[in-house]
């Protein structure tokens, strides 16, 4: 293991800044307090660098838990600090680097979550594949609280929320399907369901019954306030993505009780924390160890105006 896989490439070095429980970073050449640290990535006989072999999770804090010896990296981005520091740790015989989605307390709202800075950080520190586990509301009455959806198509509600890392040059990325086809079927294990649409609004409160109403009669099948655009800054960036949505309660347009209240979203999300991680713990045990979708070659051809990480 190389620590070099950790870090930021500028300039065709690695960019390195690790924090450790103390505050006190540790490279190959010693320790540092919190300092940054220049080292040299390293690549197998093959050419493909080391990096590669990461995946990334995108979770809430009960995710720490998958790791037994890990070690914490602050990786800088342009695009400011990420929502969190990044553990990363052995999963499953996989190298595994855990950020979380709304802050280590929780403390991001979603429509305040740093999202760029979040796939920025991942990409700079060698993940190329990422699970993102979310709590969905379900515009079906067949898929209830405690369902694992593997969704297979994504709609944007959302209004206001950095989108792109492209803001100058002719780049469009394609898009038709948001989630890498390989990190689906590596999620897709007994119990789960296979695909569904899921619709992402601005937040922080829930839908109106009305728009509830709506979106199911569109055929949509979830409702979230993280997904987007978290999928698609993957695929910018030329990282493989894929949603494990757990149902946390009915829509309001669906239930016809009081509707949803965050309180019990949060106590269903506990419940399932367990099972949720074992299936990640699954999916990424599953997950290719070569990437040959289509997700690694996006920009082929295409001139960026940016250097990606």
């Amino acid at each position: 293991m190389h620590e070099g896989r950790w870090g930021a490439f500028v300039g065709g070095e690695l960019l390195l800044h690790a924090v450790t429980e103390g505050g006190a970073g540790e490279s190959l050449y010693g320790n540092f307090p919190g300092a940054t640290a220049i080292l040299r990535s390293d690549h197998n006989a093959t050419g493909r660098s080391a990096v590669d072999e990461l995946i990334g999770v995108i979770g809430g804090s009960g995710f720490y838990e998958f790791f037994d010896d890990p070690r914490t990296v602050t990786p800088d981005t342009p695009y400011g600090a990420p929502s969190g520091p990044i553990t990363i740790g052995e999963v499953a015989g996989r190298e595994v680097a855990f950020l979380p989605r709304h802050g280590v307390h929780h403390e991001y709202p979603p429509h305040k979550v740093n999202h760029r800075a979040n796939l920025w950080a991942l990409r700079s520190v060698g993940v190329r594949q990422v699970f993102a586990p979310c709590a969905v509301g379900s515009l079906r009455p067949t898929l209830g609280p405690g369902t694992v959806v593997i969704p297979d198509q994504l709609v944007d509600r959302t209004s206001g929320r950095p989108q792109t890392f492209f803001d100058t040059g002719g780049v469009h990325v394609e898009f038709a399907d948001p989630y890498c086809p390989a990190l689906r079927r590596a999620a897709l294990q007994p119990g789960t369901e296979d695909g569904g649409v899921m619709v992402v609004v601005e937040g922080p409160r829930f839908s109106t019954r009305a728009e509830s109403q709506w979106f199911a009669a569109q055929g949509w099948s979830l409702v979230n306030m993280t997904g987007h655009p978290e999928a698609v800054l993957a695929r910018e960036l030329e990282v493989c993505y894929a949603a494990i949505a757990l149902v946390t309660d009915l829509d309001a347009g669906i239930d016809a009780g009081s509707g949803v209240r965050a309180v019990d979203v949060f106590a269903e999300f506990a419940r399932n924390i367990g099972p949720l991680k074992d299936l990640v713990r699954v999916a990424i045990a599953a997950a290719p160890t070569e990437r040959d979708c289509a997700c690694a070659q996006v920009h082929d051809g295409v001139q960026l105006p940016i250097t990606l990480p």
